[in-house]
């Protein structure tokens, strides 16, 4: 051999060797261990035969997976290659929603089981009928549990004076709160989070009381004033009497636009967004009824049931209302029509309205019952709550429903059946008739509360959760939710928006016997499409995500 073939054989084993080496490199950029192109069925095509199976969803080529919110979704049996574990994993999807909404928005997609708190969830919240505001609108929820709660409830301070919590709204990245406040000088004003125990004043968009309704709305914060009867709060009567009625839009800073009043009402207790308009309603007589609003200043009148229109609610295609006046729940059915429920047993009043395993929930007085409402017409009720009387917020929040309560301002899990674990008492103000945990809302990946009368609101993190609290915009979005050691990331249309502190990944074995659900899961079924849903046993760079979002 001379030395010029004993070069050639050199150079191409140097070659061979450096294309292993590339290949080795390259080789974890696989990790595929479902992917499901969502054109014409719900086949896994990554070798691994994780095939779904289909109930009710529709596919097109270009189009991908629809689902109805309703009752679609697919199932896919467990295996021992979805089992999550301590692992590193990702999920890669297209997902598109409406730009007018008659619905949740639901889960994307669960690996999770609810009995023994544990597994993974990734969804879209957006939730109504919590209280009197829509405190999530459009936001991506990411979370992983193994039964745990990794801390109790912090104290995330007090809104200037204020005596209650009545509103809370995430809205472009920040919680916001409407707050309800004493004194002869004293109104209710917005504030904002500012992290740890600091808030910064908004302004007081009205001169009355109480600011009780929040909601986004067309991307902005709309805000209700109310002229608070503080005797339903066990209180003596207020100096401050200037009346509510109106709704304001926040601009920034201290600023607010008047968008006129509801009627001669001097109260606008809630505010939901349904099928791409803004609605509010009153508490008390003027103009007791529901509104809607038509721009500017102008509002127009949507009748009432015969009582008091509550909380607003929005539900497989239509808006439900509670009331405080004998037992009701009703439908709202258009122009000033209005379909009555049949009556919830052993209720006066109804509250609150949060949607859990695909099907709507009601939280009652005086009897402290949470009912489950299974169409046609039937009330299942899910348990009383502790000793409590009175049932307020409600929302899901990693895979459970959470519940405020009346007179003692607790915070209860639902874990199945008629079974309500408590979870912390928030208000111990002494000598108090009444305290309450009103409001919840979901925000930084933690659950947050409001109370009366200490007016303090409280954060908790159950498992480990990250969330994207800027408003998902309609059409289609590119999503990956990434576990990578002891970090959670969200990404939208390749680009990170959210990340999770810090965890002992020991701590989160995610393992569970239950099947991967598409389109389904704890809060409830997906309101949209899907498309090139894509599942790794590890955590997918950024730079791959973008490089997915140039595949649909």
């Amino acid at each position: 051999m001379n030395a010029r073939d004993a070069k050639t054989i050199l150079t191409a084993a140097f070659c061979l060797l450096w294309g292993f080496i590339g290949l080795g490199l390259a080789a974890p950029r696989g990790g595929l261990v479902a992917h499901y192109r969502l054109a014409n069925d719900a086949k896994d095509s990554s070798g691994n035969r994780n095939h779904g199976i289909v109930h009710g969803v529709t596919f097109d080529a270009k189009q991908g997976a629809t689902f109805d919110g309703i009752d679609d979704y697919i199932e896919v049996p467990n295996s021992k290659s979805l089992d999550l574990g301590t692992s590193d994993f990702s999920v890669a999807v297209w997902g598109h929603t409406a730009v007018e909404l008659d619905d949740t928005l639901g889960d994307i997609l669960s690996k999770y089981d609810p009995a023994i708190r544990t597994g993974t969830t990734l969804s879209i919240m957006n939730y109504s009928g919590v209280a009197s505001a829509q405190p999530n609108h459009r936001n991506l929820f990411f979370g992983i549990d193994a039964a745990r709660i990794d801390y109790e409830w912090f104290d995330c301070g007090r809104p200037g004076e204020a005596l209650s919590i009545f509103a809370m709204a995430v809205y472009d990245g920040k919680l916001y709160v409407g707050t309800f406040e004493a004194g002869h000088d004293k109104v209710g004003h917005v504030y904002r989070y500012e992290g740890g125990t600091e808030w910064a004043d908004c302004g007081c968009p009205n001169q009355c009381n109480m600011i009780p309704a929040l909601a986004v709305y067309k991307g902005k914060l709309y805000a209700g004033g109310t002229r608070r009867n503080v005797v339903h709060d066990g209180m003596s009567t207020l100096p401050n009497q200037n009346p509510g009625g109106k709704v304001y839009r926040y601009e920034g800073g201290t600023t607010w636009t008047d968008c006129g009043g509801l009627g001669e009402a001097d109260t606008v207790f809630s505010l939901t967004v349904f099928r791409g308009n803004l609605y509010g309603t009153t508490m008390y007589w003027p103009a007791k009824g529901m509104y809607r609003y038509d721009g500017g200043k102008k509002w127009t009148f949507c009748g009432n049931p015969g009582q008091r229109v509550g909380v607003l609610g929005v539900y497989n295609g239509h808006l439900y209302a509670t009331s405080f006046d004998g037992c009701g729940f009703f439908r709202y059915d258009g122009g000033t029509r209005w379909t009555r429920l049949k009556s919830i047993p052993e209720t006066t009043q109804t509250y609150s309205i949060a949607v859990h395993q695909g099907k709507m929930c009601v939280g009652t007085w005086p009897n402290g019952l949470v009912y489950r409402y299974d169409d046609p017409n039937t009330w299942t009720s899910l348990g009383r709550i502790g000793d409590e009387t009175e049932i307020e917020g409600m929302v899901v929040y990693n895979g459970k429903l959470f519940a405020g309560t009346l007179p003692l301002a607790r915070v209860y899990r639902y874990d199945g059946d008629t079974t309500w674990n408590y979870t912390g008492n928030l208000d111990l103000t002494p000598n108090a008739k009444y305290r309450r945990v009103w409001p919840l809302a979901v925000y930084q990946g933690k659950l947050f509360a409001g109370t009366l009368p200490s007016g303090h609101i409280f954060s908790l993190e159950a498992g480990k959760c990250v969330t994207y609290d800027k408003h998902l915009r309609p059409g289609w979005r590119h999503i990956a939710a990434v576990r990578q050691a002891d970090l959670l990331r969200l990404y939208v249309d390749g680009r990170l928006v959210a990340q999770s502190s810090a965890f002992n990944p020991r701590d989160y074995d995610l393992s569970n016997t239950q099947p991967l659900r598409i389109g389904f899961g704890q809060h409830d079924y997906f309101n949209g499409r899907m498309k090139d849903l894509r599942i790794y046993d590890r955590a997918i760079d950024e730079a791959e995500v973008r490089d997915l979002t140039k595949r649909r």
